[in-house]
């Protein structure tokens, strides 16, 4: 699925409707450089998990948020700092999987850890500094991952 919006605000509701979708046990993989809104997107999957988008925030510190809602409790990781096995292992990451919904900001740095299958979130510049194009799609074992 290919998604233009022109806000944060549009990235947010996109997220809140696809996450009506999830049954409350995926892996939300987001891949996208620094500002393309993966946390406003993150907001929205929380938002439609019956979370206050107000009390997302990126993790980078932290590594991991938890936060309970209405529909499912959600785990935000940012795996922008990890760089090694032991790291990705000190995130508890593994042990929350197919537990919560698991929204992991910079697959990019863990993408040989992550589980199948998964949803996968890809977000980019669009035409203008605030456009963002989203790509989402389900990924399986036999996708040839």
């Amino acid at each position: 699925m290919h998604i233009t919006t022109n806000s944060a605000a549009e990235t947010e509701e996109v997220a809140r409707q696809f996450a009506l979708t999830l049954r409350g046990d995926e892996t939300v993989a987001m891949f996208g450089g620094m500002g393309m809104g993966k946390t406003a997107f993150t907001r929205g999957l929380a938002a439609g998990l019956g979370i206050d988008p107000a009390e997302v925030s990126s993790p980078t510190f932290a590594i991991a948020h938890e936060h309970r809602g209405e529909r499912a409790r959600l785990y935000h990781y940012d795996m922008y700092r990890v760089e090694t096995w032991e790291e990705l292992d000190s995130t508890g990451f593994e042990e929350e999987l197919g537990r919560c919904v698991s929204v992991v900001e910079w697959s990019e740095n863990i993408e040989n850890a992550l589980p199948l299958p998964r949803w996968e979130v890809r977000i980019s510049t669009g035409e203008s500094s605030e456009q963002r194009n989203i790509d989402i799609r389900y990924i399986t074992e036999e996708d040839g991952q």
